[in-house]
């Protein structure tokens, strides 16, 4: 284990993970990305009011956006803001990173989903992951695979 790798996990708190997306799609490479947030929705976080389930990362003129994330407004919130909970927020990725992104969406076929979302060094961050949709075939091999590992660890767990 490098350095780099310990300063990354070191001040990373997770807020909420996208569980279904390892069961829904075939994923090929993760990103991480900052998100622009209004005050309440940084304090909605704080509290884990956030859903990112059903959200999907769209790329549009150059840019990333996340569309579909739920963060539900504090009752605590400021009284002279109207919240929007499931407005579009945008991300922000390096330009290569975009560059890249947008020629594989657009030529194969992959789409990006949200996979966690996390505190890092004081700052909200989204993973995102490139991923391809999965047939239920294959859904079915996946599960089968897991049920195995798990049926062969209790096995060596028998006999030790």
């Amino acid at each position: 284990m490098n350095k780099t790798s310990k300063n990354q996990n070191s001040g990373r708190k997770t807020i909420v993970v996208n569980r279904k997306a390892h069961h829904e799609y075939t994923l090929e490479a993760h990103y991480e990305a900052g998100i622009v947030l209004e005050g309440w929705e940084v304090k909605s976080l704080r509290a884990n009011k956030v859903q990112i389930a059903e959200s999907y990362v769209l790329l549009k003129k150059g840019e990333a956006w996340l569309i579909g994330c739920h963060i539900s407004p504090l009752l605590s919130a400021s009284t002279h803001i109207r919240a929007e909970p499931t407005r579009t927020r945008k991300l922000l990725l390096h330009h290569k990173e975009l560059k890249s992104l947008i020629g594989l969406i657009e030529r194969k076929g992959y789409t990006l989903i949200p996979l966690s979302l996390y505190w890092s060094k004081g700052r909200a961050k989204l993973d995102i992951g490139l991923a391809k949709g999965k047939k239920q075939h294959d859904k079915r091999a996946t599960e089968k695979e897991r049920d195995w590992q798990r049926e062969k660890q209790r096995l060596f767990k028998i006999k030790k």
